[in-house]
């Protein structure tokens, strides 16, 4: 997996099929935003995959305790996951794999029809992190 974070706090995730998916470098790079204390949202043009995200045991492991160093930060800065997925049944499908992983990293799972509909979710969970600007009086609109 490879980080893109040139439109950050958007931050595009693709697989690499080069790379091992929890390789050193790719937890480094979640490392350095996660040390920025901005929020951010993963998304992906990649949608589900069919084998279910298979991973060898001693990855998920890795992946497992990682998770657990940074629980905090993880739920603090990223503000949810947006996956562009056109198949309606696979988004249906996905619904219930979305409450698993919310409950484990600690941020939502979306789903987008399109890219732009990813981008749509992800800039309303962006906006949704920010303060309320001054002189509303604190009153939403």
């Amino acid at each position: 997996m490879q980080l893109d974070i040139t439109d950050f706090p958007l931050v595009w995730l693709h697989r690499d099929s080069t790379a091992s998916s929890h390789d050193d470098a790719l937890f480094a790079q979640f490392e350095a935003l996660l040390a920025r204390q901005q929020a951010f949202v993963i998304l992906s043009e990649e949608g589900l995959d069919e084998d279910g995200h298979a991973h060898p045991q001693e990855e998920r492991k890795r992946a497992v305790l990682w998770m657990k160093r940074h629980k905090a930060a993880l739920r603090a800065y990223i503000q949810g996951m947006v996956l562009v997925e056109p198949s309606a049944a696979k988004r249906l499908a996905g619904k219930t794999f979305a409450v698993m992983f919310g409950q484990f990293w600690g941020y939502p799972l979306h789903f987008g029809t399109s890219r732009d509909d990813a981008l749509d979710i992800a800039q309303h969970l962006i906006r949704a992190w920010l303060p309320p600007r001054e002189g509303n009086n604190g009153r939403s609109t």
